[in-house]
């Protein structure tokens, strides 16, 4: 026993280290913007008195410890799917008791789809606005560095991306280190202008926050909206659960991240209570001049970690939207042989980066992005909070009134922060509104017309226990080897078993009908990967079962029946697969335009071949025309 706890508290300290590295960078990096854009914002400017500076920190204080440690770090990190957290997983979690095709089962669908939606703004937005505010600090050097700024941004994130494709394991290591030397340095500034203004203390008083609101009721309201910014990446804690676990991420936040984050804030505070003027950019004059140039690289790196943290949960979430049937197959490449989650996608890659780098040349600086920033980010909170109002009735098994009464203060919070940012939305909250409409049209057009391409096809099928039975009177003649068809009816033939029959006239010695289902758990164990079924005359049906976080791989989940009697050898295995084009016709059961879309996506989508890591050169594909 005595052994076993040290060893148990160095995990933990380890893991909590690479947390900082990854779950805490978004949020780490609020520092460099989030003050400034309060008190210096071109929309809603407020005075800098000691009545506003004080009331401000004490919003910001009671903000980080109501929505961040009391909502997200003790309260909603106990909604895990068997572990994993994040929107994807939660609404998965809130489907488990809801009856296919009723309201409630359709509304948190909708729900869980529009806030993934939400977070892919958030991707977007979350390195153009974090990389411009730490390279804007060499404008506060000298302001002949103004004109290089944009191009220096741009520079940064195109290496930013095209790191991707080499993956993060090796760099990764040093994420954690960084981030706890960027902590620090975090507490340090703000521990030296807080001894020199001890005053600004007194903003831990809830009554300063208060006050502010009702001697400035319309100026507090539109403070909310800039306020909110050093929430960003609170979503994050709860996402990149999986990742460590609950305990690593809590340690974290109360030993290092939080202590930090208030000591930097209310240092600013009192920089700006002893020189107004400081407004121009409070962050980075914490520092004496010769410190600047040092901090602005430190910055810059820690935006870069911020930034590749929200680039790898893009990536997991199109994985995971994939697995769920949301979007069509991209390449996924894996860029670790010993971390399962480190994956690329060069698709969503290159995608964000021009989405990015859009953003900046269209809004020019971090206080033109920071209107759009709050959207999202209010936007998906409260998603999280109607999603697990919905877990604790359904999974915890409250009654309505207690998840209500527990839910309530955090949606009025998180209404407030909306409703705020709401104002915004000409500034610029206009563009994670429609980047978020637009992914969630991409979403469920997707799902939507992969069913009615099933139900078209189901119309045409041939019952496969008939058709078993009629190859017992004789028939088609049998060759030597294996025939995999796969197919998302297992109870009628495939389509590509009745084209292969066609046209070749013959069938394989052993038949085999394979349908993959993927369930809203995040991982399905080995033992339970696979179910064999003898239908008699050598055919046989096997049904592979994969969670929406598994690494989907074919030839390993068949070679798992051979305890069933069916064994494989890959060299004697011709998978044969349906290659379906789409022919769009008006008057269908979707719009027309949501019908070109879904053609568009499913003719550009990549092979299944890829995705279930099946050989290449195994695989037959036969195609045929459906009319949707």
């Amino acid at each position: 026993m005595s052994h076993s706890a040290p060893s148990d508290r160095k995990r933990l300290n380890a893991l909590a280290l690479a947390a900082l590295g990854v779950v805490y960078g978004d949020i780490g990096t609020s520092p460099l913007y989030a003050l400034k854009e309060v008190f210096g914002s071109p929309h809603h400017p407020i005075p800098i008195t000691t009545d506003n500076v004080l009331g401000i920190l004490s919003l910001v204080f009671w903000a980080l410890m109501m929505v961040v440690t009391g909502k997200y770090v003790l309260f909603i990190m106990r909604a895990d799917n068997r572990g994993e957290g994040g929107i994807m997983a939660l609404m998965a979690l809130a489907l488990h008791k809801e009856k296919e095709g009723s309201w409630r089962r359709n509304a948190i669908v909708t729900l869980g789809l529009f806030g993934a939606a939400l977070f892919y703004g958030d991707g977007v937005i979350t390195p153009a606005i974090s990389v411009l505010s730490a390279v804007e600090g060499l404008e506060v050097m000298t302001p002949t560095f103004k004109p290089f700024v944009i191009p220096l941004v741009l520079l940064v994130l195109v290496f930013l991306f095209v790191l991707q494709r080499h993956g993060t394991a090796s760099v990764g290591r040093l994420f954690g280190p960084v981030m706890l030397i960027w902590f620090g340095v975090l507490a340090v500034l703000g521990l030296i202008n807080i001894i020199a203004e001890p005053g600004v203390m007194r903003a831990l008083n809830p009554v300063w926050g208060a006050c502010f609101l009702i001697t400035n009721p319309r100026l507090g309201f539109f403070s909310l909206g800039a306020v909110v910014l050093v929430l960003t990446g609170g979503e994050a804690l709860y996402a990149d659960m999986g990742h460590f676990g609950r305990k690593p991420i809590q340690r974290a936040w109360f030993a290092m991240v939080l202590p930090a984050l208030l000591l930097n804030y209310f240092g600013q505070g009192a920089l700006l209570l002893s020189d107004p003027a400081t407004i121009e950019n409070p962050f980075y004059l914490l520092a004496p001049g010769w410190a600047l140039f040092p901090l602005v690289m430190l910055s810059t790196v820690a935006t870069v970690i911020a930034s590749q943290a929200v680039i790898s949960g893009a990536f997991s979430m199109t994985l995971q939207a994939m697995q769920l049937g949301y979007l069509p197959c991209f390449q996924v490449r894996h860029t670790s042989e010993s971390e399962m989650g480190q994956i690329y996608l060069p698709a969503i890659n290159w995608l964000l980066l021009a989405s990015v780098i859009a953003l900046v040349l269209g809004f020019g600086s971090s206080s033109n992005l920071a209107a759009a920033y709050g959207i999202a980010v209010t936007g998906t909170m409260l998603i999280t909070n109607l999603l697990v109002f919905v877990v604790a009735r359904n999974q915890w098994g409250w009654k309505s009134w207690q998840a209500f009464c527990c839910i309530l203060p955090f949606v009025l919070i998180d209404m407030a922060f909306f409703s705020a940012n709401s104002t915004k939305i000409i500034a610029g909250g206009w563009f994670p509104l429609a980047f978020g409409l637009l992914v969630f049209a991409v979403l469920t057009t997707w799902k939507r017309g992969r069913e009615l391409l099933h139900d078209k096809l189901g119309q045409d099928a041939i019952e496969l226990a008939p058709f078993i039975e009629s190859l017992a009177l004789g028939g088609a003649a049998r060759v030597p080897g294996t025939a995999v068809f796969m197919t998302g009816r297992p109870q009628g033939v495939p389509r590509a078993m009745l084209h292969s029959l066609k046209h070749y006239k013959v069938l394989h010695e052993r038949m085999v009908i394979v349908t993959i289902r993927i369930f809203d758990v995040p991982y399905v164990p080995e033992i339970d990967r696979v179910e064999v079924a003898e239908l008699g005359e050598r055919f046989w049906q096997v049904t592979v079962q994969y969670g929406f976080k598994d690494e989907p791989d074919l030839p390993a989940a068949l070679a798992l029946c051979a305890h069933f009697g069916l064994e494989f050898d890959m060299m004697d295995t011709s998978f044969f697969l349906g290659r379906e084009t789409l022919v769009p016709r008006f008057g269908g059961a979707m719009a027309y335009w949501r019908i070109l879309l879904f053609a568009v996506m499913f003719r550009n989508a990549s092979s299944l071949t890829a995705f279930f890591k099946i050989p290449s050169n195994r695989v037959v594909e036969l195609g045929s025309q459906v009319v949707i």
